[in-house]
């Protein structure tokens, strides 16, 4: 190596535009930096072996299941060799390794010093903590869960590539109903690719607005092939799909957490065909059985207003509709001549009355009395008010006095006698 070379690999300057760093100076602070962090564990999924006969250096790609990450991982055969039962993809792991800067590619990866492959038994209590974290959630409430449609316009399906549950789901779905249409999305149903296929599929037919419904199938299998389907990712993505979705996982004593965070759980690929779409032939029986009901209540009914409108036309009031009026006519014109009589007989009545009892007060009155001759004679009393003259004493001398007789009155002077 040159002077230049150590002085540039040596600088500790910051670094400027006049004066940059060369790419092996910054690739050996990187290193620095990487190297203090120490051996650390790493828990993840093998998605790749490589181990050449004739090599004493095996390299691994650790996958993070529940993120799209991955780092490389180098170790010693031997210690591949040595794990009971051997590794393979898609296994569990725990890692004790150190990163490792390699200077000459600028790659980071692991260097395992231990590797312990995680049991079923850590594998099924990690779920059943997951299982415990989402209930806690809401995820498996009753109460968040769609009900399918009916009669979807168009299936989305998420399956293995030619795998039994796609042949399952598809013929009995097109056995039940000949005109739905599906939507296959195939992917990795196990394995370190399964949650993250299973997840883009699943967003690409949560958009498709053709999709009413989204079936996620798989047949049966043992617990480790069915642990993406207890994925924390997968199950989250389920439970914000705006799509109602189907799970159709296993056989019916396998429980993946998808079952429970999925709006209906189906036990087996077949039950999922069952319940998206309805038979064809149960439900043109059901209509042939309404229609024939429908028909059967018309016939009632018009029979029954049938013989209701005949009742009605026997009715003596449809049989001769003017033989009442006329009835009626003739006793409304005895009413009317019963009552012009009694209005007649009571004005009689009552004119006799009027005029005997007109007699009685032209006999009680003061006219008949002056027409026997008498007089009423009147004085102006003080007042100026006239006066009927009841008494001598109540005039005097010269007092004018007015005399009203039968056809008139006269005034008189009262003088005294001679």
């Amino acid at each position: 190596m040159s002077t230049d070379q150590q002085a540039a690999d040596n600088q500790s300057g910051p670094s400027t535009a006049e004066n940059p760093w060369p790419v092996r100076t910054v690739a050996r602070k990187i290193a620095d930096w990487i190297h203090r962090l120490g051996s650390v564990w790493v828990e993840g999924q093998i998605t790749q072996i490589s181990a050449r006969p004739g090599t004493q250096t095996a390299f691994l790609t650790l996958r993070d299941p529940a993120a799209d990450v991955s780092m490389s991982v180098t170790c010693q055969q031997r210690m591949l060799r040595s794990i009971d039962p051997p590794l393979q993809e898609g296994a569990s792991v725990v890692v004790h390794a150190r990163p490792s800067f390699w200077l000459g590619r600028g790659t980071l990866s692991l260097r395992a010093s231990e590797i312990r492959a995680v049991g079923i038994g850590e594998l099924l209590a990690r779920v059943e903590r997951l299982r415990k974290l989402l209930a806690a959630e809401g995820l498996f409430a009753p109460e968040r869960k769609r009900t399918p449609p009916f009669l979807p316009r168009g299936v989305g399906l998420i399956t293995g590539r030619a795998s039994a549950a796609e042949h399952d789901v598809l013929a009995n779905a097109q056995n039940r109903w000949p005109a739905v249409r599906f939507t296959v999305l195939n992917t990795a149903v196990q394995g370190a690719k399964a949650v993250p296929q299973i997840v883009r599929a699943l967003s690409t037919l949560d958009a498709d607005p053709e999709v009413d419904v989204i079936v996620i199938a798989r047949g049966g299998g043992s617990v480790e092939d069915l642990l993406p389907f207890s994925d924390e990712t997968l199950c989250r993505a389920v439970a914000a799909a705006g799509t109602p979705v189907v799970s159709a996982i296993g056989h019916e004593p396998d429980a993946p957490l998808l079952d429970h965070v999925a709006d209906v759980r189906c036990s087996t690929p077949t039950g999922a065909a069952k319940t998206i779409v309805p038979d064809v032939q149960e439900e043109t029986a059901r209509v042939h059985q309404l229609r024939d009901r429908a028909r059967r209540a018309l016939h009632g009914w018009v029979d029954g207003q049938r013989r209701q409108l005949d009742q009605l036309r026997s009715r003596p009031c449809l049989a001769d509709p003017l033989g009442p009026i006329d009835r009626r006519a003739a006793d409304v014109e005895v009413q009317a001549e019963r009552a012009r009589r009694a209005i007649l007989s009571t004005l009689a009545h009552e004119q006799s009355a009027l005029a005997a009892s007109r007699a009685r007060l032209t006999a009680l009155g003061p006219s008949a009395t002056l027409e026997r001759g008498y007089a009423v004679v009147q004085y102006r009393g003080d007042d100026g008010e006239l006066k009927v003259l009841r008494s001598v004493d109540e005039v005097r001398e010269d007092t004018e006095l007015r005399v009203r007789v039968a056809d008139g009155a006269v005034s008189a002077v009262l003088r005294p006698p001679r």
